[in-house]
């Protein structure tokens, strides 16, 4: 593996990613699972809440990957050779990472336990429909510690086995 991805927050990881204060380290995490949250309050909420999700989600996203890159560009000697493509690959392997194991998945994988539990709901119980969409919203919110570890290996597995093959190098990065 290149760098690690995710280190923030995901998989139970908390690294600081900036020197500051616990509280916002916290809201750095919460943000990383804002669309998982986003998404499993689909019922409740309007749907421009849920891309606004998408939009913190993304951000942090971004902001781990632009980290990542420093990490690698100040880990490299000025006078090493690679070192752009070292930060670019660290910038590009974590973005990807991130945009998949992050956003994309879970956010796709969430979508649909909610979709299907509101669904199996109204056809096998005659529970009301704002009942039936805040237990949508708690099984949502239930799933995302399951579904994380899973998702981040078979990412951490797909990347291994395509992206990472394209610009493995002989010198292993230090993770960051």
């Amino acid at each position: 593996m290149i760098a690690e991805p995710g280190l923030l927050c995901r998989a139970g990881k908390k690294i600081k990613m900036w020197k500051r204060k616990r509280a916002e380290g916290a809201l750095l995490c919460v943000a990383g699972y804002a669309n998982e949250v986003g998404e499993s309050f689909r019922a409740l909420v309007p749907v421009s809440v849920v891309w606004a999700s998408y939009g913190v989600a993304t951000a942090y996203v971004t902001a781990d990957a632009v980290d990542k890159g420093k990490k690698a560009a100040a880990a490299a000697t000025p006078q090493e050779e690679g070192r752009t493509r070292q930060a670019a690959v660290a910038v590009v392997d974590t973005f990807i990472w991130q945009a998949l194991a992050s956003v994309a998945i879970p956010g796709f994988t969430i979508n649909r336990i909610c979709a299907g539990s509101l669904y199996l709901m109204g056809r096998l119980t005659h529970l009301p429909l704002p009942a039936r969409k805040w237990t949508t919203t708690a099984i949502g919110l239930t799933a995302i510690p399951f579904i994380i570890k899973p998702i981040d290996r078979s990412v951490d597995f797909l990347m291994d086995s395509s992206l990472r093959k394209l610009y493995k190098s002989e010198k292993k990065l230090p993770p960051f």
